[in-house]
């Protein structure tokens, strides 16, 4: 099987390169992959796959239906861009301004199409069924989650789930796998601070929200430092802040803004920090005789891998690239994927494949010269294939 596999996937390479240039020429962000969704129904409808599309908007849905009767499992991929404006020197370079495939989700579609060009050729000998994810909008709202809520875990039922990203500080030809959390909860944080405005000649008739602002953002950092428990990581992060007029030098403003993000792989700690921000403005705007607004937005769950899934995982990517390859991740990302909506639903494994030259000059995601060898997606096709595979066949 693995030879076939190997041999499958020469056979499809350089139509898996057309599809993943012609993706990144033409970028799209999240529930506008709409050129995008229809190359890739093009595709599987050329392979004879059964399609549901217009799920969750421009979501796809393939599924590859077994010789014979078993389990139904699940390959994921990601399909929407960035609001990046490209610098690379590619030859097929984004043709849309402002918008580039700055993290990968282009070789996660055209790695997913590959490996169903090699699973539809092996379908004979496949106990069960592959359904083939295509998702939008993973980079802001999370579209899994809709999808999930459309039903795409039904008819037939999906009894495990397994995805990848391509992962720039890993080296080329490596697979990083993580038993347990993966990837962390993003959420988002916004906070108004309401003062009163005035004359910056006279502060005393004013409420000045500039130093307010300034003792809630040190005081958050103690949320971490002096009320978390250390053995359980959190990031809370400031990331913007914004007050008064830039040209304006003696008007004290009336309000200040701050927004940031949470970080953490636990529930329990997810509630802790949501909770405690707001004791932290509460109190410092309260003492100063200021106002506030506080809005927390839940964003993805934590990326937790089921150890069996993972396991399964483990095994089937060594097939391909030997034992010496894939390799347990020393700690997890702080970086966030909407793959955890299915983590919760399901039994699954997420894994990050390598595409980095050189592991001392990392490729760094979400740059504007983003940039990796088309080679890396045959990892992704082989991988998916024989992870799917052996998790029906076993």
């Amino acid at each position: 099987m693995i030879n076939k596999i190997n041999e499958l996937c020469e056979k499809y390479y350089s139509r898996i390169v057309e599809i993943r240039h012609e993706i990144h020429m033409h970028p799209e962000v999240g529930y506008k992959e709409f050129k995008t969704s229809q190359l890739v129904c093009d595709e599987l409808r050329k392979l004879g796959i059964e399609v549901q599309t217009n799920i969750a908007k421009t979501g796809v849905i393939g599924l590859i239906k077994g010789k014979y009767p078993g389990k139904t499992v699940l390959l994921r991929a990601d399909m929407d861009a960035l609001k990046v404006q490209e610098e690379t020197n590619l030859e097929y370079k984004s043709q849309v301004p402002g918008v580039m495939h700055a993290c990968g989700h282009d070789g996660h579609t055209a790695g997913l199409l590959g490996a169903a060009m090699i699973l539809n050729e092996l379908k004979d000998e496949l106990h069960g069924n592959v359904k083939l994810m295509f998702q939008p909008d993973e980079e802001i709202e999370g579209g899994a989650k809709p999808m999930i809520e459309e039903g795409i875990l039904e008819n037939p039922t999906v009894d495990a789930a397994f995805g990848a990203h391509l992962w720039g500080s890993i080296k080329e030809g490596k697979v990083g796998v993580k038993h347990g959390p993966i990837m962390a909860s993003p959420d988002i944080f916004n906070i108004k601070i309401i003062g009163k405005g005035g004359h910056g000649g006279v502060p005393q008739s004013s409420i000045d929200p500039i130093p307010i602002m300034s003792q809630v953002i040190n005081s958050l950092q103690t949320i971490v430092s002096r009320r978390n428990n250390p053995l359980k990581p959190l990031v809370i992060s400031c990331c913007h802040v914004k007050a008064g007029v830039c040209d304006c030098h003696n008007a004290i403003p009336t309000e200040a803004l701050i927004g940031g993000t949470v970080r953490t792989f636990d529930e329990d700690i997810r509630v802790f920090a949501e909770k405690s921000i707001e004791e932290v403005v509460k109190g410092i705007t309260t003492c100063q005789g200021a106002t506030y607004e506080y809005e927390y937005i839940r964003q993805f769950p934590p990326v937790v891998n089921d150890d069996k899934m993972t396991d399964i995982a483990v095994a089937s990517i060594a097939k391909v690239i030997g034992d010496e390859n894939v390799f347990e991740l020393e700690e997890p990302s702080m970086g966030g994927e909407d793959f955890a909506y299915l983590a919760n639903s399901v039994p699954s494994s997420f894994v990050f494949v390598g595409i980095s030259e050189d592991e001392n000059n990392p490729v760094l995601h979400h740059n504007s010269k983003f940039a990796w060898n088309d080679k890396n997606m045959k990892i992704l096709s082989k991988g998916l294939s024989q992870i799917a595979i052996d998790f029906l066949n076993s």
